[in-house]
């Protein structure tokens, strides 16, 4: 190797490859993630709530309201209340397709703006870029503050994977909503069909709602450099209702993110059972150990996915195929919902508490994108959620062990290969 002249010094080649051994090393030290095991010791459900409070860096809110809205029945209710607006709307989310209900929502945005409304519209910058040129441009002449997160370009490309996949809208700072509703016309409907996607989330009022803000006010904040603050957008919260709840929602940094802490503390705290529901169901190997153990303790575990003829992406169906015949044979109950994209990420606990949201039972919800799921300590809306449940097994199908052990080896082989790429589906 011939030498290469620098500053009039004779370096060789190979000695300046050298040099980028650090910044490699360094680059390695920064993206490499522990993965330790999480444990936690055995307690009662009523202790352990200020606990999952706190260390998903929440706080444990009583004296809420909150409710369930299921389906295209949603946005009814989403958009009544920014109608009745007096001050400020935030809204927030991932998925944006013109169609119908951008332009719902452009109408709405756009009226409350011109009636001095504080409006501000954060979508995802490559999620959102199909929300409409003419809407948005509509929406800026209002008056409407606009804003892309992680916009696709060359300034991006070292956070180009990290999306903004949170779903929230909180009105006047009293009424928040959060969930899995995208701004699609496939989530208008009532899940009747293959064109029209199955979701849940939820609606609340009380001091929970300033949490939702926050969450909100964070990634606004990153891409505008505004702070929302002021009463206005953090009012006075009284009680609106006998819930505990709060909000889950700080962004991955290394260490295992809130939204991750907070599903493997749900399931390592379960005595009775665990109901999830979610459309991309790829537990890492601690989630795995960790549903298994509470199979082997007694905690009947069920989860429903959509079947991969309803999925969206049926990669990663495949990928969560991978892991079927381990966690059948440990004694978890699988189903496969036919009807549509089944698109809630749900899960209850003890048929005591819930957590509903945005995130994705996966490496990439966990690891890479931004999130934000609401806990509920109430019965009633545990139980709800188990009804809807019930009501889903109508449209599925459950998974047995001796069946699956005997799919084609075709059937086996694109699961492998698609859980080779699970960490980016």
């Amino acid at each position: 190797m011939g030498p290469v002249l620098v500053k009039n010094l004779k370096i060789p080649r190979w000695l300046i490859a050298l040099g980028y051994v650090p910044l490699l090393l360094m680059i390695w030290s920064i993206k490499r993630r522990r993965r330790p095991r999480l444990e936690i010791e055995p307690t009662d459900n009523e202790d352990l709530l200020p606990s999952i409070a706190g260390l998903t860096q929440g706080t444990l809110t009583e004296g809420n309201k909150v409710e369930l809205l299921q389906n295209g029945a949603f946005w009814d209710r989403l958009f009544a209340d920014m109608e009745g607006a007096k001050k400020t709307i935030s809204y927030e989310t991932f998925l944006c397709k013109e169609g119908e209900l951008t332009r719902r929502m452009t109408d709405v945005l756009a009226r409350k703006a011109q009636q001095d409304v504080k409006v501000r519209l954060l979508i995802d910058g490559s999620g959102g870029k199909h929300y409409g040129a003419s809407d948005l441009g509509r929406l800026e002449e209002a008056g409407v503050k606009i804003a892309h997160y992680h916009p696709v370009r060359i300034s991006n490309i070292g956070r180009i994977n990290n999306r903004d996949h949170r779903k929230i809208a909180v009105i006047d700072g009293r009424i928040g909503y959060a969930g899995g509703h995208c701004l699609v016309d496939s989530w208008l409907g009532e899940a009747q069909d293959k064109k029209h996607f199955r979701d849940i989330s939820v609606r609340s009022e009380g001091p929970v709602v300033a949490q939702l803000q926050s969450a909100f006010a964070e990634n606004w904040i990153e891409e505008s450099g505004e702070v929302p603050g002021g009463l206005n957008f953090f009012p006075h919260l009284e009680r609106a209702g006998d819930v505990a709840a709060h909000a889950v929602w700080v962004s991955a940094t290394g260490s295992p993110s809130s939204v991750k802490l907070l599903h493997y503390l749900l399931i390592l705290s379960a005595k009775k059972s665990i109901t999830i529901q979610n459309p991309y169901f790829l537990p890492d190997p601690d989630a795995r150990k960790a549903l298994l153990e509470a199979a082997k303790r007694g905690v009947e575990v069920r989860v429903m996915i959509p079947a991969t003829e309803a999925s969206d992406s049926p990669l990663v169906q495949h990928a969560s195929h991978h892991h079927y015949g381990t966690l059948l044979k440990g004694g978890v109950k699988i189903y496969d919902y036919h009807r549509t994209l089944l698109h809630q990420k749900v899960m209850v606990i003890d048929g005591a508490w819930a957590s509903v949201g945005s995130t994705n039972f996966d490496d990439r919800s966990f690891e890479l994108n931004d999130e934000v799921s609401m806990v509920i300590y109430e019965e009633k809306i545990a139980r709800e959620l188990e009804e809807t449940f019930e009501r889903d097994l109508e449209h599925a199908t459950g998974v047995e062990l001796h069946a699956w052990a005997q799919r084609p080896w075709r059937h086996k082989l694109r699961d492998f290969a698609a859980f080779v790429f699970n960490e980016q589906l």
